[in-house]
């Protein structure tokens, strides 16, 4: 398979092929990629409009707060993520305990008991409703709890790991937690691991495909071990290409991807472990310059030709070298409609 033939079959698969289908929606879109980085949520609305699932942020905060058709919460790689509510409980079993440890570790060493803060977290929010950070923070202050600087954060990711509260609705511009009987319901039993491993390897490969085993262990933060358990489940399904792995049955990509202007943490920039098919080696530390940072990119053709960023209001696009005009014209297209986007304005 060619480098260009691996870019198109992925980006179809990230759905960055075309004009999203009719009616998928921003909760459908999820659906398709199974989870969004979401620690910057305006990066994961931006996500969406990307692939022509929210029309504006509006659309997504609507998704996540009108009738919790999304959820966001601490799951792969101990990150937070945004899902489609139907799949939150198996995802929360299968991976929300990767992060547990850590942030249990990094209370101890901040002087913080989980088990002294976590009642009265718990108590607010059944008291009062979903509830922002820093209202929780000002709720356990009160209690005589230190709750300044990276304590509530591992507090907030212990709760969401015990699979009692979650990032819920958006109000005010304040993404707020809520218990997650309350916003969630009664939450099913989750299938067993293996079950849940097979989903997993099933869905990664209908979002990465072509990937390899190695893509979906450290895409998930799993073991290689649990990667290559589900992906076996679920053999009969696949097809091969050297290591690379895909569902069979795939339509084939596009001969042509337009241009596109990706959100920092976009699922495009991180969905693989080696990210050289859309990356060039020599412009990788201008796009993942380390601390997990992703920067906001542009990409032509499925290759990554620039980042970007918003200043004062205008979205500024640097390409790393001269692009052609059609390309340059595409691109700024697309920096008006992110413009639009946040402004919560309707695309025309």
């Amino acid at each position: 398979m060619t480098a260009a033939e691996l870019r198109r079959r992925r980006a179809a698969a990230q759905l960055l092929a075309g004009s999203a289908a009719p009616g998928v929606d921003s909760a459908a879109a999820v659906g398709q990629l199974l989870a969004v980085q979401a620690q910057d949520l305006r990066a994961a609305r931006l996500a969406l409009r990307t692939r022509g699932a929210a029309r504006s942020a509006a659309d997504v905060d609507s998704a996540l707060t009108d009738d919790s058709s999304l959820v966001v919460s601490w799951l792969l790689r101990g990150t937070l993520h945004l899902v489609a509510r139907d799949d939150y409980v198996w995802l929360h079993a299968l991976t929300a305990p990767l992060g547990a440890a850590t942030s249990r570790r990094r209370l101890g060493q901040l002087g913080v008991r989980f088990e002294d803060a976590s009642p009265v977290i718990l108590r607010a929010l059944a008291d009062e409703g979903p509830l922002s950070r820093a209202e929780l923070a000002e709720r356990v202050g009160a209690a005589g709890i230190p709750a300044e600087g990276q304590v509530m954060p591992h507090l907030l990711a212990l709760a969401a790991a015990h699979g009692d509260v979650v990032l819920g609705p958006v109000f005010d511009g304040a993404h707020c937690f809520a218990l997650a009987r309350d916003w969630l319901g009664t939450p099913e039993r989750p299938p067993d691991r293996n079950a849940a491993l097979a989903e997993l390897a099933q869905r990664y490969l209908r979002a990465h495909g072509p990937a390899t085993d190695a893509d979906l262990a450290a895409w998930s933060g799993l073991p290689l071990g649990d990667a290559r358990a589900g992906l076996a489940a679920i053999a009969g399904e696949l097809t091969h290409d050297g290591p690379l792995l895909d569902l069979a049955g795939r339509p084939d990509p596009p001969a042509r991807l337009l241009p596109r202007l990706l959100a920092a943490f976009d699922p495009y920039l991180v969905g693989w472990r080696d990210r050289t098919f859309a990356v060039k080696a020599e412009h990788a530390r201008r796009v993942h310059p380390g601390g997990g940072i992703v920067r906001a990119a542009a990409i032509a053709g499925g290759r990554v030709v620039g980042t970007w960023a918003r200043r004062r209001g205008r979205v500024v696009i640097e390409p790393f070298a001269p692009v052609p005009a059609r390309i340059d014209a595409a691109l700024r297209r697309e920096a008006a409609a992110v413009e639009r986007f946040e402004a919560r304005e309707p695309a025309p």
